[in-house]
């Protein structure tokens, strides 16, 4: 995570979102579990789903889910790119 002010932007945008206030400390421990092959997987991407979900207390449909994993597979997005993946997440 090179850019600094990303857990910020993270937390002002979960904030923003959901209502709910998340701590930094939160998001890094969820992150770190993120590996490359986490995001290959739709068993590992749906839990890593719920697992923000749950974070922020914030209910995800079925569909919603699909739709998340659909887009997370398709972006190409990587490990290093956490931010993208939270901003992906966070737009659904």
């Amino acid at each position: 995570m090179a850019d600094n002010n990303m857990p910020k932007d993270v937390l002002n945008v979960v904030k923003k979102k959901t209502g709910k206030s998340v701590s930094e400390k939160d998001i890094y421990k969820l992150a770190s579990g993120v590996k490359p092959s986490t995001l290959q997987s739709d068993t590992q991407l749906r839990q890593l789903i719920k697992q923000v979900a749950g974070l922020v207390n914030v209910p995800v449909s079925d569909q919603t889910t699909k739709e998340l994993i659909q887009a997370i597979k398709s972006s190409k997005v990587s490990t290093d790119n956490l931010e993208q993946l939270m901003k992906m997440i966070m737009k659904k």
